[in-house]
């Protein structure tokens, strides 16, 4: 029990310390690298049976958000966080330039594990967009985005916090995560 909690602080402070360094580099390039995550992301979806249906919510969609990489720790206490692109339509239905967001959670309850997950979230009204830039959405076990974390998914929900439709796809590349807990 003890050998679990020193390595889940080791993991933790790791994953802290690669944050800061990343924040050290050039914007720019840390940029132009999360769009390239993304755009593999995308690629990748369109791989795996179960997620390249996401292509056909596309067209309709009003915006589409790509984290490329969710990483989910935690032993008791825990937290999730990376980083993503947004990409939403103008009022004429052409396509704006990326917005780069940061998501993080933190966790408290009977959970033990680390996965690494990759997301896209389609955002499909006004409604729904205003609700992920004013930060109301939230990814997690709660309210709000619900995102299945267990290998790949999809699910769609009206949440409170939205109002509107939000399609989530997910595809759980490495790791094992369970247990329940409060965000």
């Amino acid at each position: 029990m003890r050998k679990t909690a020193v390595f889940t602080l080791l993991l933790t402070l790791g994953l802290g310390l690669s944050a800061c360094a990343e924040m050290r580099q050039d914007p720019g390039l840390v940029a132009k690298n999360l769009i390239i995550q993304a755009a593999e992301t995308v690629e990748r979806f369109k791989t795996v049976p179960e997620l390249k249906q996401f292509a056909k919510y596309i067209p309709g969609a009003r915006a589409v958000v790509v984290l490329p990489r969710v990483i989910k720790a935690g032993f008791i206490a825990g937290g999730e966080g990376g980083n993503g692109v947004l990409i939403a339509r103008d009022a004429k239905g052409k396509w704006g330039y990326p917005a780069f967001y940061t998501m993080g959670a933190a966790s408290f309850g009977f959970q033990a594990g680390f996965q690494d997950t990759e997301i896209i979230l389609v955002i499909r009204s006004e409604q729904a967009l205003r609700a992920v830039l004013e930060n109301q959405g939230k990814l997690g076990a709660d309210a709000g985005i619900t995102v299945g974390f267990a290998g790949a998914g999809v699910e769609a929900s009206t949440t409170s916090n939205l109002g509107a439709d939000v399609m989530a796809f997910s595809n759980s590349r490495l790791g094992v995560f369970g247990g329940a807990s409060l965000e």
